[in-house]
């Protein structure tokens, strides 16, 4: 069944009702990643998206998390060979989290050559003040003919973007990135053909209330008036980048 929009990092678990945050993006047609943020959530995610068309579930250990969660990096490889998808994973070296950091990278680092030696994942990449280090340990741990990257809220640099370009990534932007000058800059740096959209809900709120599962119409009309193209051609644009990751291409 085809879809009609793309959100390719939400957090459906952490919504009030997963099951019906998972009906939502099935009633919209919303192609959708749902992401975890720690291996133990997994399963309950799978079991009820088990007979959606449109949600996938990533297998995730965030690095927000890595200082409390590190040893469940033995139950993340355990599930791995279990799915495609893998996220919410990567580095986080803002004030908060600097002091993990290099637990974070030991974990992000297995994590990767896990992806590496299984190969034919898809990831979604958390690279918080900390893109070159990503970039880094990508080129280290996983050839790019193993595993597809999305990079999730990407903030690096010119040369971040080429560089990840480059290694083939794709990126998936949402309205709070594209609300901002910073997020528009990489956003005019990446090529149309390697964008996707998201909503990382319940994290972006409008208003008072959390942006709803699967709502990324909006951010959508954001990268059409970016690159200077028609709502409709962004979003079918969009739906074809959304193919070709999945086609390993």
């Amino acid at each position: 069944m085809r879809p009609d929009y793309v959100d390719f990092h939400t957090h459906l678990d952490l919504y009030p009702d997963l099951a019906r945050a998972i009906a939502t993006c099935d009633r919209k047609r919303v192609a959708t990643l749902a992401v975890t943020t720690t291996p133990k959530a997994f399963e309950r995610n799978v079991e009820l998206s088990a007979n959606s068309d449109f949600v996938r579930v990533g297998l995730g250990l965030h690095p927000q998390l890595v200082a409390d969660r590190h040893l469940e990096i033995d139950l993340f490889e355990k599930l791995l060979p279990r799915t495609r998808y893998v996220g919410e994973i990567g580095l986080d070296r803002g004030p908060a989290h600097y002091r993990s950091f290099e637990m974070q990278q030991s974990v992000f680092g297995r994590i990767l050559r896990a992806c590496s030696e299984q190969g034919d994942k898809i990831l979604s990449l958390h690279s918080v003040r900390a893109t070159k280090p990503v970039l880094d340990m990508l080129d280290e741990h996983l050839p790019p003919d193993r595993a597809s990257v999305v990079l999730h809220w990407f903030t690096g640099s010119k040369a971040d973007v080429r560089r990840a370009v480059d290694r083939g990534c794709y990126f998936s932007v949402n309205e709070d990135m594209l609300a901002s000058a910073a997020g528009l800059r990489v956003m005019r740096e990446i090529p149309i053909d390697r964008v996707l959209t998201e909503t990382d809900g319940p994290f972006f709120s409008r208003g008072n209330e959390p942006i709803e599962p699967g709502e990324v119409g909006r951010a959508v009309e954001m990268v059409a008036s970016s690159v200077g193209s028609s709502v409709e051609n962004s979003r079918s644009q969009i739906l074809s980048n959304l193919k070709r990751l999945l086609q390993g291409d």
